[in-house]
């Protein structure tokens, strides 16, 4: 389970529908995750700019969109997310891209090994949920310093 007792949520695009079906029952069932699938990159920004996402999956292409696109529109709405590229493109440029751009978690190769698949997105969900609590307790820290520093000023003016 994630923070707040819920699942882990895993969104896979791709537009090769067999593959997505094959990735979430498998996912599915030897996990506890929350699979979304879609097939239409806008539809899966469209989803997770209003749903927690711990892991992103998405090919390379995808029609005619690019996939790193999806990852990079996930990197910006959820900066603690991670994404993993799941391609049959054997293209060293895609890769750097992704890594440096996208600021890639995993690359896997199709077809994939599903024990690598499941090793990678536990792996990736466990690091969203670190990043996340770590940026909460950033978070509870600067508030605190905050309200210190405030009781530090009121005390400085009460004995002026």
């Amino acid at each position: 389970m994630s923070e707040n007792g819920r699942k882990p949520t895993v969104v896979v695009v791709d537009n090769n529908v067999a593959e997505l079906k094959q990735i979430k029952a498998f996912l599915e069932t030897e996990a506890e995750f929350d699979v979304q699938t879609f097939t239409d990159p806008a539809e899966s920004e469209r989803f997770f700019a209003s749903h927690p996402v711990d892991v992103a999956i998405s090919d390379c292409r995808i029609g005619k969109t690019a996939g790193l696109q999806v990852l990079k529109r996930l990197k910006e709405v959820q900066p603690e997310s991670s994404r993993v590229l799941l391609t049959g493109c054997i293209d060293v440029t895609i890769a750097v891209e992704a890594i440096n751009e996208v600021a890639l978690f995993q690359y896997l190769q199709k077809p994939w090994d599903d024990e690598q698949l499941l090793l990678a997105v536990r792996s990736a969900a466990e690091r969203s949920r670190l990043l996340r609590e770590l940026r909460e307790k950033i978070e509870q820290l600067d508030s605190a310093h905050l309200t210190l520093k405030t009781a530090q000023q009121r005390l400085i003016h009460a004995f002026l």
